[in-house]
């Protein structure tokens, strides 16, 4: 019986998930979100989530290029450190990472203000005013996390090579022609940084979505807006993940 229950709601969280996704989308399609308020959400979660991402991703290249330089010491491979450093936070890490962080970061966020929002009648306020509650507040949120996603993970990965250049040529003595080299010559832009922004991308649609959904179905109690706030993390989180493992199994399998 509890299982039969938990399928019943499952389906139904399921369900309103893609019919409140595939209306947001078609709101998007139609351009019915002024460009005003998109570049407010993107500055709003941008800022947000910036100091956390650029410290995390230049201590991941620190440490990355730590943890690479040992490993690589042992075939004589020093040289090829930044191709090592660059291709583990482009391909993996910079999108993954970033995508966690932004979750839960400017995600909690998102899902509390909608939440509250709810809580406090203000989306019921808009529809009694003939105001669209999807158009006016869900739309811009969606789009603007959708383009902070992309560039978060690109700075997160910037970050990270300057951090792994730090500690492999200033640090070390790796010599910086052989680091750099490595790296020109090793990444691809096709194979590598596209397949990093396609990562970045979907993992943006995916956690902004889930964070709007949580906020906008959720309890309007306190209690309820925390649980949705929680859950906002998790539920990311396993996406991200999954995703991740399914987005590189279809990317890299022929490479």
């Amino acid at each position: 019986m509890n299982k039969l229950v938990f399928l019943v709601r499952f389906t139904e969280n399921l369900g309103a998930f893609l019919i409140l996704l595939i209306a947001i989308i078609k709101q998007a399609v139609l351009l019915k979100s002024r460009f005003s308020l998109v570049m407010t959400q993107v500055k709003f979660l941008g800022n947000r989530s910036l100091s956390i991402i650029c410290v995390s991703g230049l201590f991941v290249g620190l440490v990355l290029g730590l943890q690479g330089y040992y490993t690589l010491r042992r075939y004589g491979s020093e040289e090829a450190l930044g191709l090592l450093v660059a291709l583990s936070l482009v391909r993996e890490l910079g999108p993954v990472v970033a995508s966690l962080l932004f979750a839960g970061r400017a995600g909690t966020s998102l899902t509390a203000e909608i939440g509250l929002m709810k809580a406090g009648e203000q989306l019921s306020a808009l529809e009694a005013m003939g105001v669209d509650p999807l158009n006016r507040v869900l739309l811009p949120r969606f789009i603007g996390g959708i383009l902070a996603v992309p560039i978060l993970c690109a700075l997160f990965s910037s970050v990270g090579i300057v951090g792994g250049w730090f500690i492999a040529v200033i640090l070390i003595g790796v010599d910086s022609g052989a680091f750099w080299s490595q790296m020109t010559s090793g990444v691809n832009f096709y194979d590598d940084i596209l397949s990093g922004f396609i990562k970045s991308f979907v993992f943006g649609v995916v956690v902004t979505h889930i964070a709007l959904f949580m906020g906008y179905f959720a309890k309007a109690t306190p209690d309820g807006v925390s649980k949705a706030t929680t859950s906002t993390v998790v539920v990311s989180s396993f996406s991200i993940l999954g995703l991740d493992f399914i987005l590189t199994a279809l990317m890299f399998s022929n490479t």
